[in-house]
């Protein structure tokens, strides 16, 4: 990122406001002043960023690292802890003796730090190289209590103990280092509850309850299975227009019916259409669709008009498939699309007042879980009582500041315990039995978001059960079954990220989470628990006065368009430089609103598409999926759009020089696999985040899916209104 861009703003954001209000710096702290003379130190120590300094107070040298900002007195050794591969210290070696009976990550001075102390030592209150108190810290586990790891710090120093080879992840899919050029207004703290495991485990069996009650309700009233991704879809579409208190159950939403749910119930009524392969499939379907309607019509409170068209239409479908056998495919596709045209209408009218009583079913129990779950919360924070009151966040203050993540006004209680082991390259945490999964090199980047991003808990204290109540979120907003939601977690390739910022300064994820994130500084659709690892909050309620953005949203019809209108208020307003780079699915059959919408923007620079088949993303279940199963293959185009203002076009503009180094760096890599249709999360679809593969399947219930609905941030692809109708339905196959 170029340095006028930055500023004198070092680290992550130069203003932030603290839970009291005031306003703190988030940089990290600057390096010592080291002496004029050379390093004096192995070249591998150089490179990984050690340099030797000289302490006035101490009068000896240390030893500081400029990448992490660690010191020590003794002199390094790679081989024994490397922070930025192993930045835990999970393969660390073994600490001294005698400080392991001191806990918490504490050490014992050395003897030549004792000297120092004299008579006037008290008066000296800084301290050059200090040790910071955190997983980091070599030979220190704050939470580990394995037998192994009490045997290895019982060892002398004089046993020989030789250091394991530090964790290296494979391939990184983040850049931490890049700051931020987001400038945003000053915003008080958040009045959002603080995370806590017994809360997140009751949410996540309330919200597999819904999802069960979702599953009967289909089956009972519709005689169907729940449209695939519906649900996950349903939560995203709520979010976006609920005012309730609950980060994942909408409970305060207008209308009570959701569209996006309704659509797609209808759409399988009254079967679900697949995909047509051959003859026989499309002769059987359609001999199922005239079969089901009939009985429909006859089981349900239909006007005798609906029976006489019905019936008349059915049974001349079935004497037709009778008497004629020697038909195409051809011949029975458009039978069944004629056969929809006539019969859908009427069966959609019978079948309208049941399918709004799912919805409006669904969402009531939805409010009354969320009802019962914020009592619950507000008990556990106030027991004992501690006078805890909510409030009304200030109005925002005037002055502009880079942005920072989103801080809580509520204190966080006291977190249980959660237990941590690891099974080959994969982080178990267990908390009352239920276990979360992250593979050790997301493990890791979690702890350095939250190390750059929370400021209670310096030292680690909490971190564990935090990422406990992370994971298990996005597990119960993804589903329990398989490939279920990584749509909502889907993220560009990690080349397109180094040709944005490198060459539009794109420094900022406007949908992502800290799972899928590539910079530390995103929005996500959790601001209650991702605010601790980094999040800005959602972006609908983010206000940016200037930066360089991407935004590869949910592919849900209801979001893209709430974020477009966003977009048109943020850029009417900011006289600033401020660009957004939007990545949506390009769907022309019908087109979606969002789409029109942007083409049709007086902020739009410049357009360009990438064919389907032609590109690929990285998959939402990348925290834990092997790695040739980390990039599919997209089974549709992907139109990529500018939106900028006229300060943020001159600044960066998008020349033909920038657009080739963007197009080539979209081309699939020949060094890595990826599936031709998404091979998990081709069965998909609120962001997202997230963010995972996003499905091709835009209706995700229609015959005319091709099985893979492929996205980004998040794959839930919420059908438009327009390709919705049974009528629709029959014209995409």
């Amino acid at each position: 990122m170029s340095s006028d861009s930055q500023g004198s703003v070092k680290g992550e954001a130069a203003m932030m406001l603290s839970p009291s209000g005031s306003t703190s710096s988030q940089g990290p702290p600057l390096s010592p002043s080291t002496t004029s003379k050379p390093p004096e130190l192995p070249d591998e120590l150089v490179q990984a960023g050690w340099s030797k300094c000289w302490s006035r107070r101490e009068n000896r040298p240390y030893y500081f690292n400029r990448f992490t900002n660690q010191s020590l007195w003794e002199v390094p050794v790679l081989g024994q802890h490397d922070v930025i591969s192993d930045p835990l210290g999970l393969n660390a070696a073994p600490a001294e003796s005698g400080d392991s009976t001191l806990g918490n990550g504490q050490r014992k001075r050395r003897s030549s730090e004792e000297q120092g102390a004299g008579p006037n030592s008290f008066k000296r209150t800084k301290v050059e190289p200090t040790t910071p108190i955190s997983p980091s810290t070599p030979g220190v586990k704050p939470w580990s209590s394995a037998p192994e790891d009490k045997q290895v710090l019982s060892a002398t120093p004089t046993t020989p103990c030789p250091a394991p080879a530090p964790y290296r992840p494979a391939v990184i899919y983040w850049d931490l280092d890049v700051q931020t050029n987001a400038v945003i207004r000053e915003r008080p703290p958040a009045n959002h509850l603080p995370p806590h495991p017994e809360i997140e485990l009751q949410r996540a069996q309330l919200v597999t309850k819904l999802r069960q009650h979702y599953h009967e309700l289909c089956h009972q009233r519709e005689g169907i299975e729940p449209p695939r991704e519906s649900f996950n879809r349903w939560l995203l579409e709520r979010k976006v227009i609920d005012k309730g208190h609950d980060p994942l159950l909408p409970s305060d939403c207008d209308p009570i019916i959701s569209p996006s749910m309704f659509r797609e119930v209808m759409n399988d009524i009254p079967i679900r259409l697949s995909r047509i392969k051959y003859k026989e499939e499309a002769r059987k379907l359609l001999f199922k669709y005239a079969e089901a309607a009939k009985k429909m019509i006859d089981s349900r409170n239909a006007s005798p008009e609906s029976r006489k068209v019905v019936k008349w239409n059915a049974e001349d479908t079935m004497s037709w498939l009778r008497r004629d056998h020697s038909a195409s495919k051809e011949d029975y596709m458009d039978r069944l699309e004629h056969l929809r045209q006539q019969c859908g209408p009427h069966v959609a009218a019978v079948a309208k007042d049941s399918v709004e009583g799912i919805c409006s079913k669904i969402y009531q129990l939805s409010a009354e879980y969320s009802r019962r779950l914020r009592q619950t919360h507000l008990s556990l924070l106030q027991d004992p009582p501690s006078g805890i009151h909510i409030h009304t966040p200030e109005s925002a203050q005037s002055r502009l500041v880079y942005c920072y993540p989103v801080r809580l006004v509520i204190p966080s209680p006291p977190l249980p315990r959660v237990e941590l082991h690891f099974e080959n390259d994969v982080a178990c945490l267990r908390f009352r039995g239920e276990m979360v999964k992250v593979n050790r090199g997301h493990f890791c980047k979690l702890e350095l978001l939250y190390r750059y991003s929370c400021i209670d808990d310096p030292r680690f204290e909490k971190f564990l059960s935090r990422v406990w109540c992370l994971l298990k979120r996005y597990q119960v907003m993804f589903g329990s079954n398989a490939n279920e939601g990584t749509g909502l977690q889907g993220a560009l390739p990690v080349s397109v990220f180094e040709a944005l910022n490198r060459q539009f300064g794109v420094s900022f994820e406007c949908f992502a989470s800290p799972l899928n994130c590539y910079f530390k500084q995103f929005c996500s659709a959790f601001p209650d628990i991702d605010g601790f690892f980094g999040s800005r909050g959602p972006f609908l309620s983010f206000c940016p006065v200037s930066g360089s953005f991407e935004a590869n949203p949910p592919f849900c019809e209801e979001l893209m368009d709430a974020m477009v209108t966003h977009f048109e208020e943020l850029l009417e307003q900011s006289s600033e430089p401020l660009s957004f780079i939007v990545f949506v699915p390009e769907w022309r059959d019908p087109v979606t609103p969002a789409l029109t919408r942007m083409e049709a923007s007086r902020f739009l620079r410049h357009q360009l598409s990438v064919p389907a088949y032609e590109h690929e993303y990285r998959s939402g279940s990348q925290h834990i999926c092997k790695r040739d199963e980390m990039y599919y293959r997209a089974v549709h185009g992907t139109a990529v759009l500018f939106l900028q203002n006229d300060a943020g076009f001159a600044k960066w503009s998008p020349t033909p020089e920038r657009l080739a180094e963007l197009t080539a760096a979209y081309r699939p890599s020949s060094s890595r696999t990826s599936s031709l249709s998404s091979p998990g999360p081709a069965h998909i679809a609120p962001g997202d985040r997230d963010s995972a593969a996003k499905a091709s399947d835009r209706t995700q219930s229609g015959v005319m899916s091709p099985g893979a609905h492929d996205g980004n941030n998040n794959n839930s692809s919420c059908s438009s209104g327009s390709s919705g109708s049974p009528q629709d339905k029959m014209a995409n196959m």
